[in-house]
């Protein structure tokens, strides 16, 4: 019996927003992207045998994007999304702009402190030794 990818995972549309420029007038603006994101269910489809099973063990959570088309807000113009990312998955999400509880938690630490020479992260050895012209 061959596993039918449905009955694996449970299906849920959600909107992100996302950053393009147009290809006609050069600007960018943020769009809104409609995706579907797929959750792995808990428990193997029955009546699947043992390649089944060990596919399904392989499956992960993922996004499947929807909108392959964006209409520019600013001249009118339709264009594809320029990306190569149809398809991400949700462990590889970190950090964008939909994960906004860690947004807001970085943003909330401290709001307003001034970095000093403590927190800066330290240069490589290679960036502050003193050149020696072209020929060094």
């Amino acid at each position: 019996m061959s596993l039918d990818e449905k009955a694996c995972f449970s299906e849920r549309p959600e909107s992100r927003p996302a950053k393009y420029p147009c290809p006609r007038c050069k600007r960018v603006n943020e769009y809104t992207i409609r995706w579907m994101r797929r959750t792995k269910k808990d428990r193997a489809p029955q009546g699947g045998d043992e390649r089944d099973r060990a596919q399904f063990a392989k499956l992960r959570d993922h996004l499947l994007r929807l909108d392959d088309e964006v209409t520019c807000k600013t001249c009118g113009k339709k264009f594809e999304i320029p990306s190569l990312h149809s398809l991400m998955f949700v462990d590889q999400l970190e950090g964008l702009p939909k994960d906004e509880e860690a947004d807001v938690s970085e943003a909330t630490e401290a709001p307003g402190k001034p970095m000093d020479a403590t927190t800066k992260a330290a240069l490589p050895a290679r960036f502050t030794r003193p050149t020696k012209g072209w020929r060094g």
